[in-house]
């Protein structure tokens, strides 16, 4: 996959008078740093408001005084991003391993922590640790507080419970498999590609938009040059329309 195709499926959105709807999460923030710079950086060029998943039990003032000058807003990436998962199960915060008092309990704490940290600027919305929840979790969000819920992956529901809504994000341009580098140009474009085209196709929930997921702490120049350039191009494009989290979880 090239620019090109991603071009074409735009157009393509655009010859069916529809909008596709874009919106950035951005995992794993915890301290400021050059990092969360860059990232602030090309938000601030491009007009973009990123979702800032923050690790309440690691999040420190620094991050708070960073928070109020960038274009974000913050959501909550679990507690501690401490995996519960037993030996040879896929790495989880809130699975099915612990009690799910005590995870609602670590939950609600976080909850108060990001509030106090950046009040005005939080979410009720959990993004959990690599992207993973106990579906038995799910329905007890929305009494201790969380409207939103983001994973990864086109989203099975809008609404998973009761008073909670769905978005999740769809393109990773990490490479975890093969070094944590930059999943390439190719891939990270097909993964557009590929959810704008299931969208179109009305295959999987046309009005969730495509999410691009990034990590700050990991990448590399190439991984940032991708990142602004895909941003710029799409903005520049009739048929596209970035959101706002707020806007793109809660309506």
């Amino acid at each position: 996959m090239h620019w090109s195709d991603l071009s074409n499926e735009l157009d393509a959105w655009r010859g069916e008078g529809r909008i596709a709807s874009m919106w950035w999460r951005d995992d794993d923030a915890a301290e400021p740093g050059p990092a969360l710079d860059r990232l602030a950086g090309i938000a601030r060029e491009h007009t973009v408001t990123v979702g800032l998943a923050v690790i309440p039990a690691l999040a420190s003032g620094a991050l708070a005084m960073w928070i109020e000058s960038a274009r974000v807003e913050v959501l909550q990436h679990g507690w501690a991003h401490r995996n519960h998962a037993a030996d040879g199960e896929k790495k989880s915060e809130l699975g099915r391993r612990r009690a799910a008092g005590v995870v609602m309990a670590e939950l609600s704490r976080g909850r108060e922590t990001l509030r106090g940290l950046a009040r005005g600027r939080t979410l009720p919305v959990l993004v959990p640790p690599w992207n993973r929840i106990d579906p038995a979790l799910i329905p007890a969000l929305p009494p201790v507080g969380f409207r939103g819920l983001s994973t990864f992956g086109p989203r099975p529901a809008a609404k998973p419970a009761p008073g909670l809504g769905q978005t999740n994000c769809h393109v990773d341009v990490v490479d975890w498999r093969g070094g944590r580098g930059f999943v390439g140009c190719d891939r990270a474009i097909a993964a557009v590609v590929a959810h704008l085209a299931a969208r179109r196709a009305r295959s999987v929930d046309p009005a969730e938009p495509t999410g691009l997921l990034t990590h700050h702490a990991v990448h590399e120049e190439s991984t940032w040059t991708f990142i602004a350039r895909f941003i710029e191009r799409t903005r520049q494009h009739p048929a596209v329309r970035w959101l706002a989290p707020s806007e793109a979880i809660l309506g």
